[in-house]
């Protein structure tokens, strides 16, 4: 009978394993594109017939965007920019998701649909008013005019996704933690970021990712300091309306994606083992309530 069961499954097993199998072709295939374009000679990349393969690979694009003098200095800002996003959106994301959770106040419900809201409101929509607020905090042509906006935008979603992560954490494992003789403090920082992490790290990989690619508010706050710029200002060097340069702008991008890359899969080890983590320890500790309980 189960072998039976086996067999009428398979069909749509084979199914769904096709059809994943095709979405992430379609995911990969401007990656590949992209990188395929980098190493193509400016013959290939501009011909009139395409094709998915080269035979003659160049690295000439790469060392026109390394040879640009201001590179190292956009991919400086992009990580300035990006790691002060993901850490400062992470602490404050933390703190308002265990105080939303844990503690009863005013307003609390409203500050929630608030957040959820701001969640629903298109950051091209926000670039003008924006860009006023920064002339008035005189943060135009500086770092701080693309950190602050891209934490704002960022809180919404961090604190969401936080608060179902603080939530899952049995307020018995507070209490036991206070009758041991833990202040407010240590519980907030060895017990509950622990097992908060994974959500931290999912939250860290959004800002980032949201950060580093930014083109729309690095267009629209660095006006005339070319030296503030980040990476996906850099591309504009190679796309000129009259002569624009495909494989440098492959290039840079397949450059600008690497560290990406590099963070996620990073990120990806350490989510899952949190998430492990996270689990096994809440579980122990209800086997073990349940146990001294009866």
């Amino acid at each position: 009978m189960n072998l039976v069961r086996g067999f009428v499954r398979r069909p749509g097993r084979l199914a769904a394993e096709g059809a994943a199998l095709v979405i992430a072709v379609l995911v990969a295939f401007p990656l590949y594109r992209m990188v395929l374009g980098a190493f193509e000679p400016a013959g290939e990349i501009e011909s009139d017939r395409p094709r998915p393969w080269t035979l003659s690979p160049s690295p000439d694009s790469f060392r026109r965007v390394f040879g640009q003098q201001e590179f190292g200095r956009y991919f400086v800002n992009s990580l300035v920019v990006a790691g002060s996003v993901v850490v400062v959106s992470a602490l404050v994301a933390f703190l308002a998701a265990t105080a939303v959770t844990r503690f009863r106040f005013r307003f609390r419900t409203t500050l929630l649909i608030i957040f959820l809201v701001a969640q629903m409101v298109p950051v091209e929509a926000l670039t003008i008013p924006l860009f006023f607020q920064m002339r008035d905090l005189g943060l135009l042509n500086t770092l701080g005019s693309l950190v602050l906006p891209h934490i704002a935008f960022s809180l919404p979603f961090a604190i969401w996704m936080l608060r179902g992560f603080v939530k899952g954490v049995p307020e018995a494992l507070e209490e036991a933690a206070y009758i041991d003789g833990a202040s407010r403090s240590r519980f907030l920082w060895q017990i509950l970021f622990p097992l908060v992490l994974p959500g931290l790290v999912a939250t860290s990989v959004f800002s980032f990712v949201s950060a580093w690619n930014d083109f729309l508010f690095a267009k629209s706050f660095i006006i005339s300091d070319t030296s503030q710029s980040t990476l996906p200002m850099a591309l504009l060097v190679f796309f000129k309306p009259d002569d624009p340069d495909w494989g440098g702008v492959m290039a840079a991008s397949t450059v600008m994606t690497i560290p990406v890359l590099v963070f996620f899969v990073l990120v990806q080890r350490r989510l899952g083992s949190g998430l492990g983590g996270a689990v096994k320890d809440r579980g122990d500790f209800v086997d073990g309530s349940d146990s001294r309980a009866a």
